[in-house]
């Protein structure tokens, strides 16, 4: 009975955390080939990790004061139409996962679009629903591409690539232009007919305390000089650890930690594969000069952070890279972790709603990609 528990446990932990699990088996099996010696310690990128840290727990410092609902609660009051609906919770994902991630986005947007499409009537809430969800995931997971802080691949890649951060924003503005023109006609295309609504909030939504909002934004300062290299990592860890346990100490207990640890079992796995000649020599063939196609491949089976962390151990020509694993971001649901969040908080909300859900976002999904892939080949 135990060991069967056991057991039980395991494979929920392996089900729930999947990308970590098989990072954790590829770093082991790695060591077979390499045995573990002091130059382990410098396969990892402290500085990815520990900037991580601080801005996971930076954001979720800030989601919980309530600010992030007192904003988008702030722009719906005056809304009176479905199309104006859609564009302001579409928006709200694709501007604030430049800073905030496109993870925080969707954590914080998704529940409250289930709230706000709540007070519609109900063909009109059916009838949104799902392609509001969808093309919000799209947007956060497009909107994060322009900032080295906008998602997880973005902050390494910045880092380990040595570009600026004005550098890394004009390689992906272009994508995230035309990723705005795209979701805007959408949006204009299926809300052509002028329908009224009017949404009534109960009351102002609550802001938290405005002393920890201050904090948790300089924290956030804090961490942007650090991107922009003007403060070193190690400082910044210790005084944003500092601020933050300082406002609230449970916050630390929000930080994804299992996404840390997939970050270093990756790097472990990177570190030893880079001295096996083979296997270096052979990722190094494939990769060569097909680094955004590659990219976006990689990411459609293994998700675009893992892609991230394993391609560039292997290629010196980020730029193209970046763009495909940024891109690389839609298509399946797991090419970006963070869409799974969108599913699984519309299977909690409605679990008949996601076989379709799954039809519209892979259609969607996929008729993005191939435009924004079309682009890339035009540009280069």
């Amino acid at each position: 009975m135990v060991i069967k528990n056991i057991a039980g446990k395991i494979l929920k932990f392996v089900k729930d955390e999947t990308v970590l699990s098989v990072a954790a088996v590829l770093a082991v099996i790695s060591s077979f080939f390499v045995k573990p010696d002091a130059k382990y310690l410098n396969y990892i990128d402290y500085r990815t990790l520990a900037l991580l840290f601080c801005l996971m727990s930076v954001m979720a410092g800030l989601q919980k004061t309530g600010v992030f609902n007192a904003l988008a609660e702030g722009m719906l009051k005056r809304v009176r139409g479905s199309g104006a609906l859609t564009f302001i919770l579409v928006m709200l994902c694709f501007f604030t996962s430049m800073l905030i991630t496109n993870d925080v986005a969707l954590i914080t947007f998704v529940p409250f679009t289930f709230t706000v499409l709540g007070m519609l009537d109900k063909n009109e809430r059916d009838r949104l629903i799902i392609p509001v969800v969808v093309m919000q995931t799209i947007a956060a997971n497009l909107g994060s591409m322009l900032t080295p802080i906008g998602n997880p691949q973005n902050l390494y890649l910045h880092g380990a690539s040595g570009m600026g951060v004005g550098e890394f924003v004009i390689l992906m503005l272009p994508y995230v232009l035309a990723s705005f023109v795209i979701l805007a006609a959408w949006i204009l295309c299926r809300h052509r007919r002028g329908d009224d609504i009017n949404i009534c909030f109960f009351g102002d939504a609550r802001v938290g305390d405005k002393k920890k909002i201050a904090v948790y934004a300089a924290a956030f300062v804090i961490c942007l000089l650090t991107v922009a290299r003007v403060i070193d990592y190690r400082v910044t860890f210790f005084a944003v650890t500092a601020l933050v346990a300082a406002c609230d100490r449970r916050i630390f207990a929000k930080v994804d930690y299992t996404l840390l640890l997939t970050f270093a079992a990756f790097f472990v796995f990177i570190g030893n594969m880079g001295r096996v000649p083979v296997f270096e020599n052979y990722i190094k063939s494939v990769i060569d000069g097909r680094e955004c196609v590659t990219g976006v491949l990689s990411s459609q089976f293994i998700s675009n952070v893992p892609a991230a962390l394993l391609l560039s151990g292997f290629t010196d020509n980020f730029r193209p890279l970046i763009v495909g694993v940024n891109i690389g971001g839609l298509g399946t649901l797991i090419a970006s972790m963070a869409s799974l969040i969108s599913f699984k908080l519309l299977g909690r909300y409605d679990k008949k709603l996601r076989a379709k859900y799954m039809v519209y976002f892979t259609v969607a999904n996929v008729l993005f990609l191939a435009a924004l892939l079309v682009l890339y080949f035009i540009l280069t």
